[in-house]
């Protein structure tokens, strides 16, 4: 493609090592310029630094990072967001001659990215007055229950007090007699076999390359580093953390709160704590690893690669291999 915009694309479940694969890559004398993309979906929020694992402030200076410390607690942040936004600040790293490396654990994010938002229907204005006017006199439950009849796949994904996407989805039922999960996610869904190449997918008139790795560890390393992972983040102060976002008024159904490392603070009642909790955070984080693992394999065109098996060296030869070899 004339004028594209190369894009790294380094992804990997929770505690891979990601982030210092990165750093070796693109800090030091002789490195390549590059700034990251955060493609993480709870490094967003203001003041969740420990439970997140966010990139040292040190490491920050020397590798810019970017879509991290943009929304409080108490605010949404989906893929459409993360979408746009990657777009926007991709281009501008391209502007100033540096490598756009998208990097992250959240795989809705990136396949959206490299594959396309999801093509439904534009908001109806009369729909949505009719939906929020139902919403003030029948309340949330009743359309969640309407939602779990006509879309029980999205009914699961959507909390019972996040309105817009409530709304949403029983917009796009009633706009088209389908539900919001039927849509393809582009001609990927629709069976074009040129599909699984992203040039002729959702992005096709977006002009990027993609270069997309994948780190991987065994099963039993990648899991003995969550459990260090946790218990370093209990020394360096995570309780105290989530006390203090409790304590600024961020409570269990703020969408920040609903991370892992967060949410197993609270109970019904509010902020609870409790001992049990740092052995119950490691083992939601390797479940998550392992949901994590299934979903990244249906991302097209990954090159996986052993974290445990020099990776760095691996990655530059990759990153140096002629277009359009590497790059799809």
């Amino acid at each position: 493609m004339a004028d594209s915009i190369n894009v790294l694309v380094l992804f990997g479940p929770t505690a891979v090592g990601k982030t210092s694969v990165a750093e070796e890559l693109f800090t030091g004398d002789g490195a390549r310029r590059a700034e990251i993309v955060s493609a993480d979906s709870m490094q967003v929020y203001k003041g969740m630094d420990i439970g997140t694992a966010k990139p040292s402030a040190s490491l920050r200076e020397r590798l810019p990072h970017h879509l991290i410390d943009i929304r409080m607690p108490d605010q949404s942040y989906n893929a459409g967001d993360f979408v746009h936004l990657a777009k926007e600040t991709i281009a501008r790293i391209a502007e100033r001659g540096a490598l756009p490396v998208v990097s992250g654990g959240t795989g809705f994010y990136l396949k959206n990215l490299i594959m396309g938002l999801p093509e439904a229907p534009p908001s109806d204005e009369g729909v949505r007055r009719a939906l929020k006017a139902e919403l003030r006199e029948q309340g949330a439950e009743t359309l969640g229950r309407e939602l779990a009849a006509c879309d029980p796949v999205s009914a699961a994904r959507i909390h019972i007090n996040d309105e817009y996407r409530l709304l949403r989805a029983l917009e796009v039922f009633r706009l088209t007699g389908k539900p919001l999960s039927a849509f393809s996610m582009n001609a990927a869904r629709a069976g074009d076999p040129r599909a699984s190449r992203p040039e002729f997918s959702g992005n096709r008139r977006d002009k990027y390359r993609f270069l997309t790795l994948a780190l991987e560890r065994p099963r039993e390393d990648l899991y003995q580093r969550i459990n260090d992972r946790c218990a370093l983040m209990f020394k360096n102060g995570l309780a105290e953390e989530v006390r203090s976002l409790a304590d600024s008024g961020y409570g269990p159904l703020c969408p920040g709160m609903k991370a892992i490392g967060y949410r197993e603070f609270f109970d019904e009642r509010g902020y609870a704590g409790g001992a049990a909790i740092e052995a119950l955070v490691a083992q939601h984080s390797r479940n998550y690893a392992k949901r994590q693992m299934t979903y990244f394999a249906s991302i097209p065109n990954t090159v996986w690669i052993r974290a445990d098996e020099k990776p760095v060296e691996k990655i530059k030869a990759l990153l140096n291999a002629p277009l359009p070899d590497a790059w799809l």
